[in-house]
């Protein structure tokens, strides 16, 4: 994945904040198509997004991380947290977010203030409902209470459509994981995300975990 100035990335804050004046930085990456809405430049409109088709995942997939796959400390003062996350992995940064990616993986923290704590109530009444009208066949999988080391949680499991590679208009069916966490008036949204079938587990439990409000 290339990052460049002008390179805009759509964030979705759970509540779907669209974030304009990004800026890209880090290693380019081999072309591929970018993991999972939260993170994506040139996401499917709202319009077509609810009525996408899924697309048949794949029956091997790509998208292991490996196990050898060495992780870095990286610090947000605008978002005041630390997370860590795969080293080499390309960055780019965004007014409200930054993203992590490796081909069909993807790693964003996306914050924004928030006025109340995230709750399971507040996500099934508003949040779920905006990401199934914005994102490419967004189906969910479930919603949960969760307690990480950084602080309580709610986490939104769901499937959905990668946007279409821009050369080949290949999609992959991804599975996407949102935890939405808040601290005095801040909410912060983690996604990782990477093709349905990938084993993940250990490396998306590494990075959930790793989560530091500052």
């Amino acid at each position: 994945m290339r990052t460049r100035q002008g390179f805009c990335l759509v964030l979705s804050l759970v509540t779907v904040t669209a974030v304009a004046g990004c800026t890209g930085s880090a290693k380019p990456q081999g072309a591929a198509t970018p993991a999972a809405s939260a993170t994506t430049a040139g996401s499917a409109p709202a319009a077509t997004a609810s009525s996408e088709a899924p697309v048949p995942a794949e029956s091997n997939p790509p998208g292991d991380i490996p196990d050898n796959q060495a992780y870095v400390a990286y610090r947000s003062d605008p978002g005041g947290f630390t997370v860590k996350v795969p080293e080499g992995w390309a960055r780019a940064d965004a007014s409200g977010g930054v993203t992590f990616s490796d081909h069909l993986n993807t790693i964003q923290v996306a914050w924004q203030p928030a006025a109340a704590a995230p709750s399971v109530d507040r996500a099934k009444s508003q949040d779920i409902p905006a990401l199934q009208r914005s994102q490419p066949a967004f189906t969910l999988t479930k919603v949960t209470a969760v307690t990480l080391p950084g602080g309580p949680a709610v986490l939104i499991e769901s499937q959905e459509n990668s946007p279409p590679n821009s050369v080949t208009g290949k999609q992959y069916r991804l599975d996407v994981l949102r935890y939405v966490l808040g601290k005095g008036g801040q909410q912060a949204v983690l996604l990782l995300s990477s093709p349905v079938g990938a084993d993940n587990v250990d490396p998306w439990k590494l990075v959930s975990e790793s989560f530091r409000w500052r």
